[in-house]
This record gives structure tokens, sequence and C-alpha cells, in this order.
């Protein structure tokens, strides 16, 4: 395939998933400087699940069958660079809510976008879809390491509008460089083909197989979404990390993810879709099985490593999620499909981890009045063997492997 293409499209992931990273990690420790309740940043931190809701049905079922993919794109990232900027000076809780709620009804359709555009012009999914998102993961270390010197030790409130600012002027970024990407017209042949696109992706939740793989991907989307809302206060608070060096450090993980992106469809390939998948949950288990047992700043130095087994929990589940639903799902419901997952992913599982991990946070507290993080992360821990039970006994994808595919998009079973 074209070289420049591929190029472009890992370059349009890089600034899509660095607009999130910019704020992802810190968004927990900023909102309680501004005062906000409880209840607001739980709201707050739900947002993406909100936007969701609106905007991954708005995206499938409208944008990607009336607008060219890159102009869609182009329009998105405008009004979410917009949005940002309001948020970054907002100092009640409407205000704010009100402008990063429009960021995300903007930004989160973006995320199917991307990834449907990059399908739609890689001659092989299952084997170049891990290096254009590679570019992903590397937006998100190269835009966490400038608040090294953006943020202070203790950061105040007017250093940390910059991650809303950061992400801002990298969505405007890629408001003009989605002008030059490849062109995606409007899907109008399957608008034509089946117009209910999304009822016969839900039916498919009647296969047994199908079904499994939408719980498990429930529940670590849950515990994937638990662990951004904990992480941020989790190291400054009980590991005694400096505020400054908070995003740097989670960013190990994604520097691994890199090496899994890359090693991911050889992988597939040996162990198929199953094992794959299994050993991303497992990535996730571990993880939060460390920061129970070992969460004490003496430790610091291992709670460093096990960041790096962020890129099995992300590549070897989710990534791999989104190659079997291209190369396994009917032809003509994929993109519905991805949606649905995404519901999950960025919906469903997002407004459980805040409404549940938040809450365990203040009620969880040991006699000094700080958070009792081993009880709070054996909570994951115990999800995530949940997950892995589940994939393990019932779980039968139709081929093993990718390559075992024959290209027609036939059903799973």
């Amino acid at each position: 395939m074209n070289k420049a293409v591929r190029f472009k499209l890992f370059i349009m992931m890089a600034l899509e998933i660095a607009i999130w990273g910019s704020w992802q990690v810190q968004i927990f420790n900023y909102m309680p400087m501004l005062k906000f309740e409880g209840w607001q940043i739980n709201l707050a931190g739900s947002m993406f699940a909100i936007a969701s809701v609106v905007g991954i049905f708005f995206s499938n079922q409208f944008a990607d069958r009336n607008f060219a993919a890159e102009k869609f794109l182009s329009f998105s990232h405008l009004i979410g660079g917009l949005a940002l900027v309001g948020a970054a000076f907002s100092k009640t809780f409407a205000p704010f809510f009100s402008c990063f709620l429009l960021y995300g009804l903007f930004y989160v359709p973006t995320i199917s976008v991307t990834n449907s555009l990059a399908f739609a012009n890689l001659k092989d999914p299952a084997k170049d879809f891990g290096f254009v998102r590679m570019g992903g993961t590397i937006g998100w270390i190269v835009v966490s390491w400038p608040f090294i010197f953006l943020l202070g030790a203790q950061s105040t409130v007017e250093q940390m509008r910059w991650i809303f600012l950061v992400g801002a002027m990298i969505s405007f970024v890629l408001a003009a460089f989605s002008l030059t990407l490849p062109h995606t017209p409007p899907r109008r042949d399957a608008e034509g083909m089946d117009k209910l696109a999304w009822v016969k992706a839900v039916k498919l939740l009647g296969i047994p197989s199908v079904f499994v793989l939408f719980v498990v991907t429930l529940i670590d989307s849950t515990i994937h979404n638990g662990y951004f809302v904990l992480i941020g206060g989790f190291l400054q608070n009980a590991i005694k990390m400096p505020n400054n060096w908070i995003m740097a450090v989670t960013t190990i993980g994604q520097v691994a993810e890199i090496v899994t992106m890359v090693i991911l469809g050889t992988v597939l390939k040996r162990i198929g879709w199953k094992w794959t998948m299994l050993l991303g949950i497992v990535g996730h288990g571990v993880r939060f099985l460390v920061f129970a047992f070992f969460g004490s700043p003496e430790h610091q130095g291992l709670i460093i490593a096990v960041q790096v087994l962020h890129g099995i929990c992300y590549a070897f589940f989710f990534a791999t999620l989104y190659i079997y639903v291209d190369a396994v799902f009917p032809k003509d419901i994929r993109t519905s499909a991805q949606g649905l997952f995404n519901l999950l992913i960025l919906g469903v599982g997002l407004i459980i981890a805040n409404f549940w991990f938040g809450p365990l946070q203040q009620k969880w507290l040991t006699s000094t009045g700080a958070v009792d993080y081993q009880s709070v992360f054996l909570v994951p821990t115990g999800l995530a063997a949940l997950g892995m039970l589940l994939l393990f006994v019932f779980f039968k994808p139709p081929t093993a492997r990718p390559q075992e595919q024959s290209g027609t998009g036939a059903a799973p079973h």
C-alpha cells in the first residue's frame, strides 16, 4: 500500500489520541482544586460516556453516511478545540461542564470515525492497524512530557489549565491536518443497503460468543477506565510523586504499548483471538494486584515499573477487539458493531468506573483519613479475574486466528 497514506493515518491517530491524553490523567486532580463536589466530579468524569451515547450513534448513523470522513474530522476538532479553551478558563462547575461536554460531543465521534477511516484505507487491517494505532500511543506519550515544565510539583489552578489548553492547540492542528487525509466519501452504499445496521448489530448479541465478548468488554472497560479515575490520586497521595511527573510516569505504559502494537499482528496469528484477549485482561489483574499490595512510597520503583503492563492491557484486548470486529462481523454492520463496543469502552464502562470507584475512595478510608487503596484496587483485580474466567470458558470465536478468515465477513457463532 502507499506508505505516504499509511504515515498520514499514523499522524492522524497520534494527534487524535494526544488531545485525549493531554487532560485524562490529571483531570481528577484538577477538579478538586476548583472545589467541585463529589457528584460533580463523577458527572464530569463521565463526560465521555454521555457524549458516547449521543456521539457514537451520530457518527455511525448520520455523520459517516452524509459527510466525507476527513471533513467531519476537521469540523469536529475545530469546535472541540474551542470548547476546550472554554473549559480551561471556567472557574465554576456549570460553565466548565457545559464546555467540557460540548468538547466531548464533538470529539468522541471522531474516535470511531478515525478507526473507520483507517480501516477503509488499509489494505490489510489485521497487519497494518497495529502500526497506525501505535501513532495514538506515541501521541499520548509526546503530549505528556511537556507537563513536567508546564506544571509544578504542587501545581496551581493556573498551571493545571494547560491540560486543556494543550489539548485545544492539538485539536486545531488536527482540524487543519484532517483536510490532507485520503478522501473517504460518505457511506451511501451502506445507507442504501441497510438503514437498520444498529438493529442487526444488537441482534448479534443473541449469538453466545458475541454476548460473552460483550460482557467481558464491559468488565474490562470498567477496570480500564477505573485506572484513569484512580491513578492520579494514587500516585500523588499514596506514592508521594511530584505532581508534574505523574503524567510522564504513566507514559511508561504507553512506551510498552508501542512494542506491544508492533508485535500484535504476529501474536494474533500465533496464538489467536481468544488467548491474545486473555493476556490483555491478565495484564490488568497483575497491575492492580501490585497497586493493592505495594502502594507505598518505599515501593515507588515497582509502581513505576509495573506501568509497562499497560501495553498488554490495551493492545492485547482493545486493539484486538477492534480488529476482530472488522475481520469477523458481517461487512454491512461492522461500523455499527464497532460503535456498539465503543459504547461500552467509552460509555457504560466509564460511567460505572466513575460512579463506583470515585465513591469507593471516599468510603474506604484509613484511620488517618487517607484512601485505603489496597481495598479499592482489589475490586478491579477481582473483576479482571471474573473477565478472564468468562472469556476462557465461554468465548468460542468462529476461527482461531486472523489468517483463517475467509474474508467474507461471516457472522461469529
